[in-house]
């Protein structure tokens, strides 16, 4: 009965370079485990790859995260997790999805599903046993791609296809699967971004936009996750050159003001910028001579450490002297109090929102090679050979030594410190 299913389930064998990568996958402990376990729990059972594992895999992407579909219900998966063993949690049992968890990895297994009812943000669905049934309310055609553990495809809405063709194809009706869930626009967006090998078809384009206010049904994070997830593609500069696509990311998210510079950067700006970390790309989005990163802050609750690098970068770049940041002992400060990658965040911050400078990546290649060094004056030396005594007179002494040898290059002749002790 198993193989009678498996030959009616089978789609169609993909080529042999993407075969070995599932046999690769096939390796994983966890991976063999959970198969093994959920096809022979009875003669009906079966599990497959769904999602983002199978399209990254074909389109010769690394694989990390594995979402798993079965026809089992979710009852039905902890009863065979636990009959083998498996811990387990019930991450969204309400729709259906048990996540496994075997050596610290963790494998996110959904039951099949069709939805009853939708209100923009969430749906109501209903388990099936109907693999095309769930295909069917997936939200595009490139993530309705199903394999089995040797690389076998189920692709019942042609996604394979539409990858290899670099089409964003809506399953059904676009429109009707944008109200279903608004955060799909951002989502079209983002695989646009990724895969696309055409221009946006101008019909979608006005749905979209028809549909723009109903993101404010989405969570605040919900938009947020999948603005990292855009910024964090490789490829993401490839948005800020497509004049349709620059339209859409601006009415979705209006304080990251500055990506109009993104379609303009030299080469040497986008070497730059994609060897940055997500936190200093968000900030350099956003940060403008307004309150529009106070804004933005705000408004998506940042955590704390993005929040910080916003701060840093605005408060020591535009809202300075223009001419400041360009002072060497200046950035010595900031390198000494702040950290190496601190003060090369804010001459990169510069590199590219101003034009280029030859006298600041000279600065960045001299701070790039120096190493934090340290400060060579105890208090001891001045109680000892200066006649200071302890007390707020011989920290505020220390201090301005200090901040002397940082301006001297971390050099402090016996004539400099001699005068800074005798003011």
């Amino acid at each position: 009965m198993k193989a009678l299913l498996k030959k009616i389930f089978q789609n169609k064998k993909i080529s042999s370079d993407k075969d070995l990568k599932f046999q690769d996958l096939k390796k994983n402990k966890g991976v063999y485990k959970i198969f093994g376990a959920i096809n022979n729990y009875n003669e009906t059972s079966e599990i497959r790859y769904v999602g983002g594992c199978v399209r990254k895999i074909l389109n010769d992407e690394k694989t990390d995260d594995i979402d798993l579909a079965t026809n089992l219900t979710p009852d039905q998966v902890k009863q065979c997790l636990d009959k083998n063993q498996i811990k387990f949690f019930e991450t969204g049992i309400e729709h259906g999805t048990i996540t496994a968890v075997i050596d610290d990895q963790n494998f996110e297994i959904t039951t099949l599903r069709k939805d009853v009812k939708t209100d923009g943000r969430h749906a109501v669905v209903e388990y099936t046993t109907n693999w095309k049934e769930d295909s069917l309310r997936r939200d595009f055609s490139i993530n309705s791609i199903y394999s089995d553990l040797d690389g076998n495809l189920y692709d019942p809405n042609f996604g394979h296809k539409d990858l290899n063709i670099g089409i964003i194809k809506f399953i059904g009706d676009p429109e009707t699967r944008i109200k279903e869930d608004y955060l799909r626009i951002i989502r079209y967006l983002r695989f646009y971004t990724e895969y696309s090998k055409i221009d946006h078809e101008i019909n979608i384009i006005k749905i979209i936009k028809k549909n723009i206010e109903g993101l404010g049904k989405i969570s605040k994070e919900r938009q947020f996750n999948e603005l990292k997830k855009i910024l964090k593609l490789d490829n993401f500069l490839k948005l800020f050159k497509n004049k349709t696509s620059c339209e859409l990311f601006s009415l979705i998210f209006p304080q990251l003001k500055n990506f109009k510079k993104l379609s303009k950067l030299s080469k040497p700006q986008e070497k730059i910028l994609k060897n940055k970390s997500l936190n200093f790309v968000i900030s350099f989005l956003v940060i403008d001579e307004t309150d529009n990163s106070d804004y933005f802050v705000y408004k998506y609750n940042l955590p704390n450490e993005l929040k910080d690098k916003i701060n840093f970068l605005k408060n020591n770049s535009l809202n300075k002297d223009s001419t400041e940041i360009y002072n060497k002992k200046e950035l010595q400060k900031i390198f000494y109090f702040e950290g190496k990658s601190s003060a090369i965040d804010l001459i990169d911050f510069n590199l590219l929102y101003f034009k280029q400078s030859k006298k600041l990546s000279e600065f960045k290649t001299y701070f790039e090679k120096l190493d934090k060094p340290e400060f060579p004056i105890k208090a001891q030396l001045l109680i000892n050979d200066y006649g200071l005594k302890e007390g707020r007179e011989l920290g505020q002494k220390l201090k301005n030594l200090e901040m002397k040898w940082i301006e001297n290059n971390f050099n402090l002749s016996k004539k400099d410190m001699e005068k800074v002790l005798s003011n």
